[in-house]
């Protein structure tokens, strides 16, 4: 749907305008870091090793071509993470924990999550101020929607009352099917003004 490359680009965008960004990489897929062109090398610090308190954020931050854009790598350990994460005391606020002694340096921290909700993806939520929704104009994406606004709730109540919906971004968008015209009615309808009026076209070129 579009997210890692949402994120790479929004936090290309923000760095190029000089705004120090930090990327936090929490895919155990790690795409975000080979699309900024960084090896998938696992003898090197990442994410879990910061998860794992085996290391500290400073430690483990690669630069970027961007000046401004520094990453925070992806490991495929992240998938034993899950697993591990759950005998931690506060196992839901690591990254927001880890995060902390650096929030203030930098504007904007883009995280892009893992496509499932399991405690990687329930830290980045925990951590972060918005969620930023990546969404095909599909009728599958309609049916989705209840269930993410009930998760989206339920961790602001449990554990980041400062966590809201910063928008939903149409992505792969081709406006010339009856699909996604009627589909982007029905989120308009829905979401309002969170809705946003860019849309990432599909690329058939």
């Amino acid at each position: 749907m579009g997210k890692t490359t949402t994120a790479i680009n929004l936090a290309a965008a923000l760095a190029l305008e000089g705004l120090p960004t930090l990327l936090i990489d929490c895919d155990p897929q790690s795409n975000t870091t080979g699309g900024l062109g960084v090896a998938r090398s696992e003898s090197r610090l990442s994410i879990y090793d910061v998860l794992m308190g085996s290391a500290t954020l400073e430690e483990t931050l690669l630069p970027t071509e961007i000046a401004s854009l520094v990453l925070l790598p992806g490991s495929k350990d992240m998938i034993g993470a899950n697993l591990e994460l759950v005998s931690q005391e506060r196992r839901e606020f690591c990254l927001r924990e880890a995060i902390a002694p650096i929030r203030s340096s930098y504007p904007f921290i883009v995280l892009d999550c893992p496509p499932a909700l399991d405690l990687l993806t329930l830290n980045a939520l925990v951590a972060a101020d918005g969620l930023l929704v990546p969404m095909q104009a599909e009728y599958f994406a309609l049916e989705g929607i209840s269930e993410l606004m009930q998760t989206l709730d339920q961790v602001a109540q449990a554990f980041n009352p400062t966590l809201a919906l910063e928008g939903v971004l149409l992505t792969m968008y081709d406006d010339r099917t009856n699909l996604s015209q009627q589909v982007t009615e029905n989120l308009q309808a829905f979401f309002g003004e969170k809705l946003l009026t860019t849309t990432i076209p599909r690329n058939i070129g």
